[in-house]
């Protein structure tokens, strides 16, 4: 890896304000794709699931106490254990109780019934879920209603056990009572000659006749107890909210929330699929600068071959420095406009006035076709005249002209005649020039050619140039030639082509993968071959 790998590996893609805009923009799919799909589980839920009605019901809890009208020593907030009474209220009695009024199986009241316990209060809400209105309303005055009742006959059982034990107390007190009023004189004298043995016997009585009157006023206290342990303030009563009152807030919140988790995830896709997104981005992995930006053939043609006049502005110097080396558009794949790239850039050579050679696969040869026709039109042929022999250079050595390719006379101008039997057939006023077929025992051309066959170039003339579409394989050795080279992916000739002149790479804005583009380069330098940039197209993103 050189300094350019080391430093590129290093940087880190700042995602800025426009990212967060234009990503959920540019998949729109995925984005409208979860927005839809939240949308739809929410309108199956409203109206596949049955509405679910939620009657609630307060119950005001109070603590027992002998005087309604005093407060208990604790204060009446912490007279009452919530916590405990919200045990008994789903205990199993209320449950059991509860569901044997509705007729209803104990487990699922329970999975209905809930309580609340406010904190600080002494409230008890009791909700019970039920698929129709009315059910809801029984179901949850049952459960209320229960609680009080169970509540009630615990408190009730308290107080008998509390009363049975004053009224054993008082009868062993009464007891004691009577066993020492046995011992006291029974005759009047005696008791006005009082002993202190007498005296003593008489204070004990007084002081059991005192314990068994507070015993039994306590008892009174206690039998006078209001065991109520509270009431219903708010029972529940129709109409009663259900889980379908509230259908168009459902639905706008699942529009929100599928955009948010659309653009969440739109934002996670883009985190994981590591696509190229600048030319500054592509810069970094490759090492070298932009030949231009390209904008998409598909819905800007004129605009994409005005771009490419500016890319092969930049490619004139090397190719006046590099006369018989050829130019090779690579790209990794096949659907990132490397095509349309190529074509254009021949086409802009031949607007310069240069004799280009375009090299195309079969595949890609009819929209080479179309990108030809196309410029024609828009740029059609001019007479030119026929170049100067070259001047002797320095050392007294000059370079001899450039043989067209095979099977094909060199034409100039719109009054140029057929050179030879077996090479071109040309009207005066033709814009486009195909080669016919010699016959078997035509003569090579001048200039070492072979007779012309079914493989013979497309001449097609633009303005004051000349571009040779000739298939793969079948370029000139010298010239300027251009070759739309097959994907690297599942190609290699266009890397063997490169190794014997210069590779200009072709990444698709949104649509080349950072992984695929560091492997290309990988292989045109393991391959030793040159590459002197690259140009940025306006790919799509997917």
């Amino acid at each position: 890896m050189d300094v350019t790998d080391s430093v590129a590996g290093s940087r880190q893609r700042v995602v800025g304000f426009a990212d967060i805009v234009r990503i959920p923009l540019r998949r729109w799919r995925l984005v409208a794709g979860v927005t839809v799909g939240l949308t739809l589980a929410v309108l199956l839920y409203l109206l596949v699931i049955p509405a679910t009605y939620t009657a609630t019901t307060v119950v005001v809890l109070r603590p027992v106490v002998t005087d309604p009208f005093t407060l208990p020593a604790g204060g009446a907030d912490r007279a009452i254990n919530m916590t405990a009474e919200n045990g008994v209220a789903l205990g199993n009695d209320v449950i059991d109780s509860t569901a044997k009024i509705l007729n209803r199986d104990p487990d699922a009241v329970r999975e209905a019934l809930t309580t609340e316990v406010p904190t600080g209060g002494q409230v008890l809400r009791f909700e019970y879920a039920d698929d129709t209105e009315q059910s809801s309303i029984t179901g949850s005055n049952t459960a209320a209603e229960t609680y009080l009742r169970v509540r009630e006959d615990i408190y009730k059982q308290q107080r008998a056990a509390l009363m049975l034990s004053y009224d054993n107390t008082i009868k062993s007190v009464t007891s004691q009572r009577q066993a020492a009023q046995k011992g006291l004189p029974s005759d009047k004298s005696s008791v006005e000659s009082m002993t202190p043995r007498t005296q003593a016997m008489l204070n004990q009585v007084s002081a059991l006749n005192d314990q068994i009157a507070q015993l039994a006023n306590a008892r009174a206290k206690v039998a006078s107890a209001d065991l109520s342990p509270g009431s219903i303030t708010a029972a529940a009563r129709a109409p009663v909210p259900s889980s379908h009152d509230a259908a168009l807030l459902f639905i706008a919140a699942a529009l929100l929330g599928g955009l948010l988790l659309g653009m969440i995830g739109a934002h996670a896709r883009e985190a994981m699929d590591r696509r190229i997104r600048s030319g500054e981005q592509a810069a970094d992995l490759i090492g070298l600068p932009a030949l231009g930006s390209v904008r998409s053939a598909r819905s800007q043609e004129a605009a994409a071959a005005a771009d490419a006049r500016y890319v092969s502005l930049a490619l004139l110097n090397w190719i006046d420095e590099n006369p018989d080396s050829p130019l090779v558009i690579l790209s990794g794949r096949n659907d990132e406009g490397r095509t349309a790239v190529t074509g254009n850039l021949a086409v802009a050579l031949a607007e310069a006035g240069r004799d280009v050679t375009l090299a195309a696969a079969v595949e890609s040869q009819e929209e080479v076709k179309r990108i030809l026709f196309a410029a024609q039109k828009r740029t059609p042929p001019r007479p030119r005249t026929p170049p100067k022999p070259p001047k002797p250079g320095l050392n007294g050595s000059s370079r001899a002209p450039v043989s067209p390719a095979p099977g094909v006379t060199r034409v100039y101008g719109a009054a140029a005649g057929v050179a030879s039997p077996g090479a071109v057939k040309m009207d005066p006023n033709a814009t486009m020039v195909i080669p016919a077929a010699a016959p078997v025992s035509a003569q090579p051309v001048s200039g070492g050619g072979s007779p012309a066959d079914s493989r013979s170039p497309l001449v097609v003339l633009i303005g004051g140039g000349v571009v040779r579409l000739c298939q793969l394989g079948d370029e000139p050795s010298v010239g300027v030639v251009v070759v739309d080279a097959p994907p690297s992916e599942s190609d290699e000739r266009g890397v063997r082509s490169a190794q014997d002149g210069v590779a200009v790479l072709v990444v698709a804005r949104d649509r080349t993968r950072s992984g695929e583009l560091s492997r290309l380069v990988d292989r045109l330098r393991s391959a030793g071959a040159r590459t002197v940039g690259f140009v940025l197209t306006g790919g799509s993103g997917a």
